[in-house]
């Protein structure tokens, strides 16, 4: 296995404007993915995914930096990067969501790449490509669900 790029599709029964403001806004971001998020969805903002307590030992604290925002379609971010060092290549993960009109709702075609860039030794690479591919696993099913709800609540 290459481990260069994850890649998932989905189809979302809403707007992709709607889609967007979900995977884009901080509000909508924390309904599905992390518990909290510090972020202002433009290009060039850099903030945090939080998971648990931030005021805890225990929280996951995860650097993002916003690359491309061009609502309805389009939102990329570089994050898992060193809080200490801007995102680039060859030290963060590089996400894209791409939405495209899909008769009533919307295709979702999520990529992640930047895993042989990292520069780890094979075992570290197939551990974190492989812990990405279980979280993307959980969490892109988890952001058509609450768009569902959303839709149906509005």
């Amino acid at each position: 296995m290459e481990h260069g790029q994850i890649e998932r599709t989905l189809y979302i029964e809403a707007s992709p404007e709607v889609v967007y403001e979900v995977i884009s806004s901080p509000a909508h971001l924390k309904e599905w993915w992390p518990d909290d998020v510090e972020l202002e969805p433009v290009p060039g903002a850099v903030g945090e995914l939080i998971w648990g307590d931030k005021s805890t030992p225990d929280a996951e604290i995860v650097p993002i930096t916003v690359v491309d925002a061009q609502p309805p379609r389009l939102f990329s971010f570089r994050w898992s990067h060193p809080a200490d060092e801007p995102a680039a290549v060859g030290n963060s993960m590089f996400v894209t969501f791409e939405l495209t009109p899909s008769g009533e709702g919307t295709t979702v075609r999520m990529t992640e790449t930047g895993f042989r860039e990292m520069g780890w030794e094979v075992a570290v690479l197939e551990q974190h490509y492989n812990s990405h591919c279980e979280g993307w696993d959980l969490y892109l099913p988890r952001l058509g669900e609450y768009v569902v709800r959303l839709v149906s609540s509005r």
